[in-house]
């Protein structure tokens, strides 16, 4: 009979060494990697563990399959003063989400709005953690994604819908601020996957 294995706290420092050395290993670049990193291991510390390291093998894997590109870099297709469509050429979420965000930042800080949207991305973590980039740029953030099919309507005989992730951030006085980061049904997928 196997025994259970114990939880173990790993420093954050380490977790993040780990976690970089693997997207190294994959042949991803190092600031990809350190992006990607930084994204598993703020998930897990804000107590999203569906989203933080347990992912990591999903990531591995789809990077060793050429389900994406760890080298991808995003493109802006289109653009106004206010607006961009991003191509993110395969290329890993948290890379695409980063590049998007600090985009939509940049256009927030020049003309008061900035509105994001790519095409050809992959799965993208924590909505919130896009959120969190414009609030500590003194932003109101917002940040959604969608999924492929995975839960079933009332009454349905197969699944219809995606869980279609987004969060809202807003910083306030003194370093407080406010975040919202959830999927549209009743529970996150990865939450399910983690039981």
């Amino acid at each position: 009979m196997a025994s259970a294995v114990k939880p173990r706290l790993v420093a954050l420092e380490e977790s993040r060494r780990f976690m970089v050395e693997c997207f190294l290993k994959s042949k991803t670049p190092e600031s990809h990697a350190k992006q990607m990193a930084d994204l598993l291991v703020e998930a897990d510390y804000r107590g999203h563990f569906s989203h933080g390291m347990n992912r990591l093998e999903m990531y591995i894997n789809d990077l060793h399959k050429n389900a994406c590109s760890g080298a991808a870099e995003p493109t802006i297709l289109k653009e106004t003063p206010a607006t961009a469509w991003v191509d993110g050429n395969n290329g890993l979420g948290a890379v695409v989400g980063n590049f998007c965000m600090d985009l939509a930042i940049k256009k927030a800080k020049e003309v008061g709005v900035g509105w994001v949207c790519a095409k050809r991305s992959n799965h993208y973590g924590i909505a919130g953690w896009y959120t969190l980039r414009a609030m500590k740029a003194g932003c109101v953030g917002m940040s959604m994604t969608n999924t492929s099919p995975l839960a079933s309507p009332t009454r349905s005989k197969e699944a219809a819908l995606g869980t279609n992730p987004l969060s809202v951030g807003a910083p306030a006085e003194n370093g407080d601020g406010f975040v919202l980061d959830m999927a549209t049904t009743a529970v996150a997928v990865g939450k399910v996957r983690s039981l």
